[in-house]
């Protein structure tokens, strides 16, 4: 197992389009696992494979939600791989989420996108799903889906937002 780097902006590699995955193979699941590491390392609950400089359409994501409603309850792994995934329907119900990307380290901002999303994919052995989401999970995999498509969370805000995170990017990068 490998921590991978992860590319920020402004890397042209995050605005590449990923290609499908052929076949899931021993090599895609030691990506998978890589990935993994690094986004739990990176203490993330997304990455998509295009993070990480490889141009394949894989997601993971562990929403690590906790196990109970005290406050200090530990967060849950609950790991979900997606290979291929593809949107196939969109409510047309809105949802907000203050959302931030492991590629913008510490910037974070509303996003608004469909409430619940239904996709299909791989999973880590071949087999073909579909499923229905909603709330954070809608959320997270389409946000990952975007980074597979070159599309940044940046680019569903105001130019006047994305200018103002992108300086306190630069101003966090020049204080380090």
């Amino acid at each position: 197992m490998a921590i991978l780097d992860i590319l920020e902006v402004p890397h042209p590699g995050l605005r590449a389009v990923a290609k499908p995955v052929p076949e899931v193979t021993d090599a895609v699941r030691a990506i998978v696992s890589d990935m993994f590491d690094t986004m739990y390392d990176a203490r993330g609950i997304g990455l998509a494979a295009t993070q990480v400089g490889i141009e394949q359409r894989i997601v993971v994501i562990d929403l690590q939600e906790p196990d109970s409603d005290e406050e200090d309850a530990k967060p849950v792994r609950n790991p979900h791989v997606f290979i291929n995934p593809e949107l196939t329907a969109v409510s047309d119900e809105l949802g907000s989420y203050n959302e931030g990307c492991l590629s913008i380290p510490e910037q974070y901002a509303e996003v608004q996108r469909p409430a619940r999303c239904t996709i299909s994919w791989l999973d880590d052995k071949g087999a073909l799903h579909q499923g229905e989401f909603d709330g954070l999970m809608a959320t997270a995999i389409q946000h990952e889906i975007d980074h597979l498509n070159g599309v940044l969370f940046t680019d569903h805000i105001s130019k006047l937002k994305r200018d103002m995170i992108m300086k306190k990017l630069a101003k966090a990068r020049k204080a380090a």
